[in-house]
C-alpha cells in the first residue's frame, strides 16, 4: 500500500499545480464534453427521425403482396400487385398480441387536371347561362370575362411591340373582336355562340394551364386518423364516415393550389420573420420580388370592371399615388424590400386578398384526379376535397406535408377496378335490358340457332329521360352521394398495409415473429419494416445518421491526438523531475504508473466537469429546443424545434470514451519516461 498511497498523493498533489497538467484537464473536460452532447444529440436526431416516417404513414412495419417481384418502396412508383385475402390476413395479423392496428396504406401517383384561367371562367359563365342563373350573376360574370380579354389583348400587345417577330395577325385579330363592345353587346342574343368563339379562339391563348402531380394513399380515412393520431384536420371537415373523398396536405395545398404571387409573399415573410434572411441579400427572395412585380397578369384576371375599380381606390389610398392603372398600382405594391416588407404583407391581405379567390381549387370543390390503371388504361376519378392535413410537429416539412390521403372506393376505382357500386349498376342494366350470359362453346347457337332469343328486331321506342335519371340532374355523379359500407371497405383493392405495433414492444422481435406466422398460416404476403419501405427516405435517414456518426468520430480522434501530444510535451518537460527520482531509487514501473495515474485523476476530475457540463447543456437545449432553420430540419427534428434529452447510457459512454483516450494516450509517454536515465536527465537539467 506504500507505494500506491505515494502514487495517490504524488498524482493530486499535481492536479491543479501544473499548468500543463491543467491544459490536458481543460482538454478532457472539452472532449468530454463533445463526445456526451455529440453522441445524445446522434440518439435525439434518431429516435425523431423514426418519428417523422413512423407517424406519418409507414407505421413500423409494411406488408405487401408476395407475388411481388420487387421490394416494397413507398418512396417509389411501384406497380404492386394486390394482395389476396386481406381481410383474412388483417384478422389473422391483429390476433397478435404486439399488434395494434393495420390501416391499408395503397400509394399511388396521379394528375389533377385543372383548364386555365379562362377556361374556368369561361365554363362558369356558360354552366350559368345554361341554368338560367339570375340576371346579376350572368352579369358579374360576363364583366369578369371581358376584363380579362382586355388584359389578355394588352399582354399579347406588349409582347409584341417587345418581340422581334411579330405575333399571329390571326390572334390579334379574334381578340380584337373578344374585346370590342359590339361583341359583348350582341352576346345575350347568342351566348353560346359567342362562348364558342371564346373558348375555341381566345382561352388557348393563355397558357398558365397546369397539370399537378399529386401522390396520394388510398386509405380507410376513419382507420388512418386512428392509427396516426399525430394527423390533424387544418382546414374543412373530415370526410363523412363511407363517403368518397380526398383530404390534401397543407403544405402541398399552398405549394401547388394558392395564388401564386401570395404564395410567394408567404415563402418571403417565413424567410424574414422565422429564419433571419435578408431580401438584400438573399438571391432567391430577391427572385420572389421580381416575379411578383412582373406576374400580375394572374391577379388581374381574377378581376372585373367593379372589382378593378375597387381595387385602384385602395391602393391609391393606402400607397399614396394617383396612378390609375391596376397592372402599375400592383406592381408598385409587390415592389418589396426589407424595410418596407411587413407593411406591404399586411397591406395584401387586407385590401387586396379579400377581392381575390385564393386558391385554385376551394375546399368543397369536387376534383378530378386521373391515373393509369395497371392494365394501362387511363382512368379518372371526380372526388370531393374536404379539407387540408398536417401531421403535428411536421407542419413544415415538405416530405410529410405532401401525404394526401383518399378513400378506398376512389383509389380502386382509379386502379381500374370494379367497386361494388358498378357491379349491382351493371347487373341491373342486364336485368332491365334482357341480356343473358353466354357460354362459349354455345356461342354460335345462341347466336344464330333456329331457337335463338337473343337476336331479335330492332324498334322505335321514346326513352324517358327522367325515369333514366332518376331525379338526377344532367352530369351528376350518383357516386359522389353513395355511402359505402365498412364491408365494402374491407372488400376493397390493398396493395400494401401499414402496421403498428403497441407501446413497448421492439421491432427486431416482433418483425420474425409475423414472419413466421405469415409462413405457418400460408398468408400470400410479405413484410418490409418502416427503414426498408420508406426507400430512398429512409435511406437519407442513414446517411444522415452516419453524418453523425462521423463527426462524433471525428471528434474522438482530435481528443486523441491532442491529449497525447500534450501528454507528451508533459513528459520531456518532467525530464528533470523523472531524472531525480531514478537518481534516489525510483523504478521504472513506479515511474510509469505516476504518469498513468496522474491522467487517470486528470480523466475522472475534468471528465465527471465535462459530463456534468453536458448535463446542464443538453437540459438547457432540451428546454428551449433547437430551431429548425430549414424546411428539410423540420422532418429530421420531427417538428419546428428539436428538444434533445441525455440518456445515463450517452453520459456513461461518452465519459469511458474520453477517460479510455486520455489513460491510452498516456501509454507512449509513460514509455518514453522509463527509458530516461538519471545522468540524461541531470545532463538536461544543466
Amino acid at each position: 500500500m506504500g507505494p500506491l498511497r505515494i502514487l495517490v498523493q504524488i498524482a493530486v498533489r499535481n492536479l491543479f499545480t501544473s499548468t500543463i497538467n491543467l491544459v490536458i484537464g481543460g482538454i478532457i473536460l472539452v472532449g468530454t464534453a463533445l463526445v456526451v452532447v455529440g453522441g445524445a444529440m446522434l440518439d435525439s436526431i434518431d429516435g425523431a427521425m423514426t418519428r417523422s416516417l413512423i407517424g406519418s404513414g409507414t407505421g413500423d412495419l409494411q406488408i405487401y403482396s408476395s407475388q411481388s417481384t420487387e421490394d416494397l418502396d413507398l418512396s417509389a412508383d411501384q406497380r404492386l400487385p394486390v394482395i389476396d385475402g386481406f381481410p383474412r390476413i388483417k384478422q389473422e395479423l391483429l390476433a397478435r398480441p404486439e399488434v395494434l392496428s393495420i390501416v391499408p396504406t395503397n400509394v399511388s401517383n396521379g394528375l389533377v387536371l385543372s383548364g386555365n384561367a379562362m377556361d374556368d371562367v369561361f365554363e362558369r359563365l356558360r354552366n350559368a347561362v345554361r341554368a338560367q342563373a339570375p340576371a346579376e350573376q350572368v352579369s358579374s360574370l360576363k364583366r369578369l370575362a371581358q376584363q380579362m380579354v382586355r388584359v389578355l389583348q394588352e399582354d399579347l400587345r406588349n409582347a409584341q411591340a417587345a418581340a422581334t417577330n411579330a405575333s399571329d395577325d390571326g390572334e390579334l385579330a379574334a381578340l380584337d373582336r373578344a374585346a370590342s363592345d359590339a361583341f359583348w353587346a350582341e352576346f345575350d342574343q347568342a351566348p353560346l355562340d359567342a362562348l364558342e368563339f371564346l373558348e375555341n379562339r381566345i382561352a388557348k391563348l393563355v397558357l398558365d394551364a397546369e397539370t399537378i402531380k399529386i401522390r396520394y394513399i388510398g386509405t380507410d380515412l376513419e382507420a388512418f386518423q386512428a392509427a396516426f393520431d399525430r394527423m390533424h384536420l387544418k382546414e374543412g371537415t373530415q370526410v363523412p364516415p363511407g363517403k368518397r373523398g380526398l383530404l390534401m396536405g397543407q403544405y402541398f395545398y399552398e405549394d401547388k393550389f394558392k395564388l401564386k404571387t401570395a404564395r410567394r409573399l408567404d415563402l418571403i415573410h417565413e424567410a424574414l420573420t422565422v429564419k433571419g434572411r435578408r431580401i438584400a441579400e438573399d438571391p432567391e427572395l430577391r427572385r420572389y420580388v421580381a416575379r411578383n412585380q412582373k406576374q400580375v397578369r394572374e391577379i388581374l384576371f381574377q378581376l372585373d370592371d367593379l372589382k378593378t375599380q375597387e381595387l385602384v381606390s385602395r391602393l391609391q389610398r393606402r400607397l399614396s399615388v394617383r396612378e390609375p392603372e391596376p397592372a402599375k398600382l400592383l406592381a408598385l405594391l409587390l415592389n418589396t424590400s426589407d424595410e418596407n416588407f411587413l407593411e406591404r404583407y399586411q397591406l395584401f391581405y387586407s385590401e387586396v386578398a379579400p377581392l381575390l379567390a385564393l386558391y385554385r381549387i376551394q375546399i368543397g370543390d369536387v376534383v378530378t384526379v386521373q391515373n393509369v390503371s395497371p392494365r394501362g388504361y387511363v382512368q379518372s376519378v371526380n372526388v370531393p376535397f374536404y379539407g387540408t392535413i398536417e401531421f403535428k410537429g411536421l407542419e413544415k416539412s415538405p416530405l410529410a406535408g405532401t401525404v394526401n390521403l383518399m378513400d378506398l372506393i376512389s383509389f380502386q376505382k382509379l386502379q381500374g377496378a370494379q367497386s361494388q357500386e358498378e357491379a349491382r349498376e351493371i347487373e341491373h342494366i342486364k336485368s332491365q335490358s334482357g341480356l343473358k350470359d353466354v357460354d362459349r362453346s354455345s356461342a354460335e347457337d345462341a347466336l344464330f340457332g333456329s331457337n335463338s332469343d337473343i337476336v331479335g328486331s330492332a324498334e322505335q321506342a321514346h326513352i324517358d329521360e327522367e325515369s333514366v335519371l332518376e331525379g338526377r340532374e344532367p352530369g351528376e355523379n350518383k357516386s359522389l352521394k353513395e355511402t359505402y359500407t365498412q364491408e365494402e371497405l374491407d372488400q376493397s383493392v390493398v396493395l400494401s398495409a401499414a402496421v403498428l405495433l403497441k407501446p413497448g414492444n421492439s421491432l427486431e422481435s416482433v418483425a420474425p415473429a409475423l414472419e413466421d406466422l405469415a409462413q405457418n398460416k400460408g398468408l400470400p404476403i410479405k413484410l418490409s419494416t418502416w427503414k426498408q419501405a420508406s426507400g430512398l427516405i429512409g435511406q437519407f435517414t442513414l446517411v444522415v445518421k452516419a453524418a453523425l456518426y462521423f463527426g462524433v468520430f471525428m471528434i474522438f480522434v482530435v481528443a486523441l491526438i491532442v491529449i497525447n501530444n500534450a501528454m507528451m510535451m508533459a513528459a520531456l518537460q518532467r525530464v528533470r523531475e523523472i531524472g531525480t527520482m531514478r537518481a534516489i531509487g525510483a523504478q521504472r514501473g513506479f515511474v510509469r504508473w505516476m504518469i498513468i495515474l496522474e491522467t487517470l485523476f486528470l480523466g475522472i476530475t475534468f471528465g465527471s466537469m465535462g459530463a456534468l457540463a453536458s448535463v446542464l447543456l443538453m437540459g438547457y437545449l432540451g428546454n428551449t429546443g433547437l430551431p429548425a432553420v430549414t424546411d428539410e430540419m423540420h422532418f429530421f427534428f420531427s417538428g419546428p424545434r428539436l428538444f434533445p434529452s441525455i440518456s445515463v447510457a450517452n453520459l456513461l459512454a461518452g465519459y469511458v470514451m474520453v477517460l479510455g483516450v486520455s489513460v491510452l494516450s498516456t501509454l507512449y509517454p509513460a514509455i518514453l519516461a522509463t527509458r530516461v536515465s538519471p545522468v540524461q536527465a541531470m545532463q538536461a537539467a544543466d
